[in-house]
């Protein structure tokens, strides 16, 4: 018996009741009412139960539904602020292009992108980038990628002695390593 069919039945037990109620007293219209057996009031507390338990999963799956559709929001829009703060960067770059087409002058243009330069730095060090040192320190596979060893001085050896593409830290995380040549 499905929990449906428990609640009609208790439904019909309720209207019955009401009619017996509504009508008067007389010898041929009384109606028993048995007592409920042991039975019966285990099998209504397992009904109770299993209702409680039904609602509480359809809860926890409504739960889980809403937390994963917030979560996938979250991540699709995750890096628009970065995306909205780096927006006049690139309407500095567009204008810079088009002075180019029409300058002869290479020093303000040189001088415009170096501005740029400097506006795209700042911008990224407020969002948590930051430069990583590597020239001059000793050779860590933690922070660096060793793109070739050359031969150095015994004060140079394991110790970074180019760098061939800059490292970052993103909120004290390494975001990228470094690729650094090292001393032999």
């Amino acid at each position: 018996m499905n929990m449906n069919d428990m609640l009609k039945k208790k439904k019909k037990e309720e209207d019955i009741e009401n009619m017996t109620d509504d009508m008067p007293a007389t010898e041929g219209n009384e109606v028993e009412t048995e007592e409920e057996t042991p039975e019966q009031l285990l099998k209504q507390e397992v009904a109770l139960a299993n209702d409680k338990y039904l609602r509480l999963y359809a809860e926890f799956d409504n739960f889980r539904r809403r937390t994963t559709k917030e979560r996938a929001e979250l991540l699709q829009t995750a890096g628009k602020d970065v995306i909205v703060s780096l927006l006049p960067v690139l309407d500095d770059f567009d204008r810079a292009v088009r002075s180019m087409e029409n300058t002869t002058d290479v020093n303000s243009v040189k001088e415009g992108v170096l501005l740029i330069q400097q506006k795209l730095k700042n911008t990224l060090a407020q969002k948590g980038l930051k430069e990583m040192p590597s020239i001059g320190t000793d050779f860590d596979p933690e922070l660096h990628e060793a793109i070739t060893n050359i031969p150095a001085g015994d004060d140079q050896k394991g110790k970074v002695i180019d760098e061939v593409e800059k490292g970052y830290y993103l909120n004290d995380k390494v975001a990228r390593h470094a690729k650094v040549v090292v001393g032999n």
